[in-house]
């Protein structure tokens, strides 16, 4: 009878086990679909931005917890360009979770897709860390949208982060100050199937890109294959 129950209990535990595994993989899947989609749109993120920023992060979906002054939560993933100055090919992605008051930014409707352009080495040391506040850790401000960027602010220009909503079917640069990031690394382990940092996998070697993060990273190498940014080699 014991030896029943012990394999029932094995049973149920791997089969958790593979829901928690799907599921975070289907997430990544999801999150090259969202940004396919967003670098699909007309008046979308500018190209010669995308070709300087050394990460992106992308959140599908992200929905409100609570009414009111509650707060909002989503999980996506982000990816780094590879090598020490950031200047290689687009590397493994590392899962990560975002958390937002639920006041303010939101641009309308209960799901909301966001996305980061992270500009500079001190925002990718910001990110690789622990838990990080835009506007108090690293410096966050609106993404300038459209072909070009001659309309940009000085603020955004200047902003180790750039970030974008996308909801309803709108896309927009949006401030995210006070939005909190943080590597998501109980997901990375059910999507590499080991126990591995942000930092391990962003600037680590010999790290494959999974099955499920494939189309984000083409989406990214095709549209931004090499960092046009001037001041790489410098931060």
């Amino acid at each position: 009878m014991l030896r029943y129950l012990s394999l029932a209990l094995c049973f149920v535990l791997g089969s958790a086990a593979l829901g928690a595994q799907n599921k975070e993989h289907d997430r990544l899947e999801q999150v090259g679909v969202v940004m396919q989609e967003i670098l699909d749109v007309p008046d979308n993120i500018p190209q010669e931005l995308l070709q300087k920023a050394e990460c992106v992060v992308v959140i599908p979906s992200m929905t409100k917890v609570a009414l009111g002054l509650g707060a909002s939560y989503g999980r996506g993933a982000m990816a780094c360009r590879s090598g020490k100055a950031f200047n290689g090919p687009w590397g493994a992605p590392a899962m990560y979770a975002l958390d937002a008051g639920s006041v303010g930014w939101q641009v309308g409707g209960e799901s909301t897709d966001v996305v980061f352009l992270v500009m500079n080495r001190r925002g990718v040391d910001a990110l690789l860390g622990s838990k990080v506040k835009l506007g108090g850790n690293a410096s966050v401000a609106a993404g300038p949208k459209g072909r070009s960027i001659e309309a940009s602010t000085d603020a955004s220009l200047r902003a180790e982060i750039l970030s974008y909503s996308r909801a309803r079917g709108l896309f927009a640069g949006v401030s995210l100050e006070g939005t909190s990031l943080r590597p998501d690394n109980d997901a990375s382990e059910q999507v590499y199937g080991r126990r591995m940092t942000a930092r391990n996998i962003v600037t680590g070697t010999g790290i494959s890109v999974p099955a499920s993060g494939r189309h984000f990273i083409d989406v990214l190498q095709k549209n931004a294959p090499h960092n046009q940014s001037t001041t790489t080699a410098s931060r």
